[in-house]
């Protein structure tokens, strides 16, 4: 049995939104739910410990594949992965397993579909929490125009907007994809990373060219610590070299069009909302959550210290504390 398997509860599907969706359940099915939202590249497994965490706690909890991941079906069309999508899939999702209102938790790209779920179904949201991914103002420009005139033509969201190129890099060995990813950084000296926020010098290399770096990068140059079992690191690869990667790339490929969107919508989130930081994301570090406070009506902020990226995979036991505290004191059972 994979990690996959022993380790998250069994696997349920739905019909949601057009596509047949795998999610894992848990917890009594009582009061508001917290629904999970993954990032790029990762699955509902990424949740495993704040599933038990809050489970055991007595929550009600919900992690799916998302659209594009895992056991979930990839469409090939790229604009059905934009955000107006993502969250009907969430919606759907909570009819199917009857809830009028859930609090939604995301990380990395997950981050933008709960901020988006709460301006775009508002009654549906009753609380927000985002790992990583601030909430920020809609850009003044096309969002795809700014990284590239910034960050380079190869920084990695700039990067996969050409239809193919970084799907063939990734697909072609996901071992060593994930093998890059899912490590916890090591302490660098110098200034703490500007993230998106970097101003890149005329006729400098693209910042965050992630791409450039997989393929230059070797594993026995790589200092940085594992922060997953033999087991929870085969459930990724394997699952990826099933998948592949083309639609979590495909998410990326819709900033502009999500930009377009937004236009219209109230750029502002009413409800009560948690901001988990960590310590050592390079891409997104706790200063891009500088300001929040002028778009979220009801917010609360909190850093996981000596964490990168991956924050509910690497430092699990705080990240579950710091959901708990939130939890009951905002929604007590």
């Amino acid at each position: 049995m994979s990690a996959i398997e022993t380790m998250m509860p069994p696997v349920q599907y739905a019909e949601v939104n057009g596509i047949r969706m795998a999610y894992y359940e848990a917890g009594p099915k009582t009061g508001v739910p917290i629904i999970f939202s993954h990032g790029f590249p990762e699955l509902a497994f990424s949740w495993r410990h704040q599933i038990k965490a809050l489970a055991d706690a007595g929550r009600w909890v919900v992690a799916p594949d998302q659209r594009g991941y895992g056991l979930t079906d990839q469409p090939e069309e790229v604009t059905s992965y934009d955000l107006e999508t993502l969250c009907a899939d969430l919606v759907a999702l909570m009819d199917h397993i009857g809830a009028p209102k859930a609090i939604f938790c995301g990380h990395d790209w997950g981050g933008f579909v709960v901020w988006y779920m709460a301006i775009r179904h508002p009654d549906r949201v009753a609380g927000v929490i985002s790992l990583n991914t601030p909430f920020q103002p809609r850009a003044p420009a096309d969002p795809i125009a700014i990284m590239r005139k910034r960050l380079g033509e190869r920084m990695y969201i700039v990067h996969f907007q050409t239809p193919g190129e970084a799907d063939a890099v990734l697909n072609a060995n996901p071992r060593k994809v994930m093998d890059f990813f899912l490590r916890s950084p090591i302490d660098m000296p110098g200034e703490a990373s500007a993230g998106f926020a970097t101003e890149r010098k005329e006729g400098d290399p693209s910042a965050f060219a992630m791409v450039d770096m997989l393929e230059a990068w070797g594993p026995e140059f790589d200092p940085r610590p594992f922060f997953l079992s033999d087991a929870e690191f085969e459930a990724y690869v394997e699952t990826f070299e099933r998948t592949g990667f083309t639609g979590g790339i495909n998410w990326y490929r819709n900033f502009t069009r999500n930009w377009i969107a937004a236009e219209t919508i109230e750029h502002r989130v009413r409800q009560p909302s948690l901001m988990v930081m960590a310590e050592k994301d390079a891409v997104l570090p706790p200063s891009s959550a500088d300001g929040m406070e002028a778009i979220c009506d009801d917010l609360e902020k909190t850093l996981i210290k000596g964490s990168g990226h991956w924050t509910q995979q690497e430092k699990p036991a705080e990240t579950n504390a710091a959901l708990l505290d939130w939890l009951g004191r905002r929604f007590p059972l």
